[in-house]
C-alpha cells in the first residue's frame, strides 16, 4: 500500500485530490498489485521559493527493481507535471519503506 505526500507553496492553485488521485492510477498502471495509494497534501503558507515536493513511500518488492523505480519515476513526474498550471521547481522521491512497517486496514 503506498502512500504519496504532496507538500506545496500554497501561493500555487493545484487540485491537489486529482493529483493524489493521479499518483494512484500511475502507481498501479506499473503495478497492479500496489494496492491503494494512501494520499495526503500539505500546502505550506511559510515557504522560500515557489515549489512541489512529492514524496511516495512503497513497501520493498522483488519486481520493483531499478528499471521499474525508473520507468515509474518517469510516468509520475510526467502525470503530476501535467497538472501543474503555474512555473515552480519541482522535487519527486520515491522511497521504500523498511522491513518492519506496518500497513493494513483497520476497522474496530
Amino acid at each position: 500500500m503506498p502512500h504519496a505526500e504532496l507538500k506545496y507553496s500554497n501561493n500555487l492553485t493545484l487540485d491537489a485530490p486529482a493529483i493524489l488521485a493521479s499518483i494512484e492510477t500511475v502507481i498501479q498502471n506499473h503495478d497492479s498489485g500496489s494496492g491503494d495509494c494512501k494520499g495526503r497534501a500539505y500546502p505550506a503558507s511559510e515557504f522560500h521559493r515557489t515549489h512541489v515536493i512529492v514524496k511516495i513511500s512503497m513497501l520493498p518488492k522483488a519486481h520493483r527493481d531499478k528499471a521499474f523505480m525508473a520507468a515509474l519515476s518517469a510516468d509520475l513526474e510526467e502525470a503530476i507535471k501535467a497538472e501543474l498550471s503555474h512555473p515552480c521547481f519541482f522535487s519527486l522521491m520515491i522511497s521504500f519503506s523498511s522491513e518492519n512497517y506496518v500497513t493494513n486496514w483497520f476497522e474496530p
